[in-house]
């Protein structure tokens, strides 16, 4: 992608479920879960750089030790920080009369997360894992998630005027924490009166309210009241340890399972790669559903809360998931093949065209648009070879046609020969934009400031021939616009093409994310910029006022109320035109001025069909069609445009 967008963070836990002393004996150190917590959450280091947690719970510690251990870091070195801090206290505490199963983070439970911002706040307080500390050791929990909350402001005001609680915080995740951990608190409470009556009493009790916790039930009245995306990873002070998926199946889960470990995360490839298992032997984590290991290791797989509508998010399988998943792999060349009708339109020479992407994230799309490119160039090989030798031949070789050999005597040319020619023609690829160091701007001002922005990327001098020669270069998708056209055009234009073609594998992008993708502002979307300027130009601004008036009398009303992708008024913007004149306008506002009538630019978006045939299990659309799986996305659209209209730009649409 040209222009970086934050995104869903990334999540890791881990349950040992054998004595720690198993792992010593066969893997030869005590580290082994703190290792592979370690390697996990570098795998999965693309999905947040703005900070990094670990947690780790050791079960049935003695009273009076320490039992939940936590580092969190701030920037894109936080991994490295959080694991040298661990070893530093590790090591400290090898130099005393310890057992090395005794040692700090050595334990049976481990949480990892990595984190971006997608709601502004940022600061080491909202880095997770986020932890609610007891006196009791049940009513500890360690959270930590992949998720954004649309209904936080409902959220906030059940806890408060609802249940009578005093959160400090509004961000979903403390009100999360604090939910949950209400809920603890209670179930705590009444295991406690219910076993005080019996007799109980001193560890005897403790243990039997332990053994009895029922983190099932406490998660499935939490969730309830979430709307959103969300995978939540978490863990009491006693061991009981969860993952949950929200119903929508939004957010990203997969885990695998045998006898020495659980482990869930956001990424398949990351399992696959930190364990050494078999693709087939790591299962999704199904909408609803919950994996929940009690502290003797015994675990639970279940359906917490009735899947709604299941809409998987599309842009994991685009772009933010790494492409080293099989299935994601797969899917993102079919994203390239499947434009290859839609190139051709814009691109029938292709003789004349050189082919290219948008470095790095790009590529797997660019393979998978060349092996459709070349399948369509053999079926035109085949089609001339066939008319020109006709149809017939033997065991000795073709005979070929009459216009074949006349035209070969006129020309004295054989026909082995012709068929070299017709077989010489190839698609023409190059590396032609190369994604430079990160371009410090911090001491320039003005017009120095953006030559230099424009110099992010560079070009392969001389690979084109000038005037002749068109470029077509796919990206994954198209956000703002602003990197193609301060940067990326500019710098393809030195090498005076006869056209520029810029290719996008994802189709328009058109409304605001709300479940982790921070993209909720309508005046950055370049299609959205570009329909409300067709609207002007066509005298049709009324339109605009119309849908502004809908979306103020929407905002009235409960969050219940609101259907989702039935109320979006804002796709009412986009009405008037075909996806075809909104790509030519945003081509035309991609194009520098200086380029203008020079070299002309043209703009291909994927269609959403294509989209669905390309991921069909990831059919989450909602940031292109509109169409969000819960009331809490149509609020966040019809919001953004509120914000919008009224002229606060740099608001997001989840920010009330």
């Amino acid at each position: 992608m040209s222009e970086q967008i934050k995104h869903e963070c990334g999540v890791v836990l881990i349950r040992l479920l054998k004595p720690l002393s198993y792992y010593q004996e066969k893997y030869g150190t005590p580290l082994y879960g703190l290792n592979k917590l370690y390697l996990m959450m570098e795998k999965q280091h693309n999905r947040g750089q703005e900070g990094a947690g670990l947690a780790c719970v050791k079960i049935d510690s003695k009273p009076g030790t320490e039992y939940i251990f936590r580092q969190r870091a701030l920037g894109n070195t936080a991994i490295s920080e959080c694991f040298e801090n661990v070893t530093k206290e590790i090591e400290e505490a090898r130099k005393g009369p310890v057992y090395d199963t005794d040692l700090p983070y050595i334990g049976e439970v481990y949480i990892g997360h990595l984190r971006y911002s997608t709601t502004g706040r940022s600061g080491m307080s909202y880095v997770h894992p986020f932890l609610r500390r007891n006196n009791w050791r049940n009513r500890n929990l360690c959270l930590a998630g992949n998720f954004n909350i649309t209904n936080e402001k409902e959220l906030f005001s059940m806890m408060v005027q609802g249940q009578g609680q005093h959160p400090r915080s509004d961000a979903d995740t403390f009100l999360i924490l604090e939910q949950m951990g209400a809920l603890l608190d209670e179930h705590h409470s009444t295991l406690y009166r219910k076993y005080k009556k019996l007799g109980l009493k001193g560890e005897e009790l403790n243990a039997k309210i332990e053994d009895n916790i029922d983190m099932e039930g406490v998660i499935a009245e939490a969730s309830r009241y979430w709307d959103g995306g969300f995978c939540i990873v978490g863990s009491t002070g006693s061991g009981e340890s969860f993952v949950f998926r929200d119903r929508w199946g939004i957010r990203p889960c997969f885990y695998y399972i045998d006898d020495e470990i659980v482990v869930a995360a956001s990424e398949r490839a990351a399992i696959q790669t930190a364990l050494d298992v078999k693709y087939d032997k790591v299962q999704i984590l199904q909408p609803g559903e919950a994996i929940t290991i009690h502290k003797d290791g015994k675990y639970n797989i279940s359906c917490l809360v009735k899947p709604e509508n299941p809409r998987p998010c599309s842009f994991e399988r685009i772009y933010f998931s790494r492409g080293s998943d099989a299935d994601i792999y797969r899917e993102r060349k079919d994203l390239g093949r499947l434009l290859i009708p839609q190139i051709l339109d814009v691109c029938p020479n292709l003789d004349k065209t050189v082919f290219s992407f948008i470095p790095n994230t790009a590529e797997v799309a660019f393979m998978g648009m060349i092996e459709g490119l070349n399948e369509h160039l053999n079926s035109l090989k085949l089609k001339k070879i066939s008319e020109l030798l006709g149809k017939c031949c033997t065991d000795s070789g073709c005979c070929g046609s009459e216009e074949f050999e006349t035209l070969c005597r006129q020309e004295n040319v054989d026909v082995n020969t012709r068929i070299k020619e017709i077989l010489g023609h190839k698609i023409r690829t190059e590396k032609l934009a190369i994604k430079d160091i990160k371009m410090r701007t911090f001491i320039a001002e003005g017009s120095t400031r953006n030559d230099l922005a424009a110099h992010v990327y560079d070009i392969t001098y001389n690979s084109i021939e000038p005037g002749v020669d068109s470029i077509a270069v796919i990206d994954d998708s198209i956000v703002r616009g602003t990197t193609l056209r301060q940067s990326i055009i500019k710098i393809l234009s030195r090498l005076e093409p006869r056209e520029i073609v810029i290719i996008s594998s994802s189709p328009q992008i058109r409304y605001p994310d709300c479940y982790g993708i921070d993209m909720s502002r309508m005046g950055e979307f370049i299609a959205f910029n570009a329909a409300v300027a067709l609207l002007k130009e066509r005298g049709m601004e009324k339109v605009l006022s119309d849908v502004y008036r809908k979306c103020k009398d929407a905002e009235k009303r409960p969050l219940e109320d609101y259907r989702s992708g039935v109320d979006n008024y804002v796709k009412e913007i986009y009405a008037p035109f075909t996806d075809e004149e909104i790509s030519e306008k945003i081509a035309q506002m991609v194009t520098p001025a200086e380029l203008e009538g020079r070299i002309p630019v043209h703009v291909v978006f994927q269609s959403i069909e294509n989209l669905h045939k390309a991921c069909p299990e990831n059919n989450g659309d909602w940031y292109f069609s509109g169409d969000y799986p819960t009331p809490g996305g149509t609020r966040t659209a019809i919001q953004a445009y509120i914000n919008w209209y009224e002229g606060n730009p740099y608001k997001r649409g989840y920010s009330r």
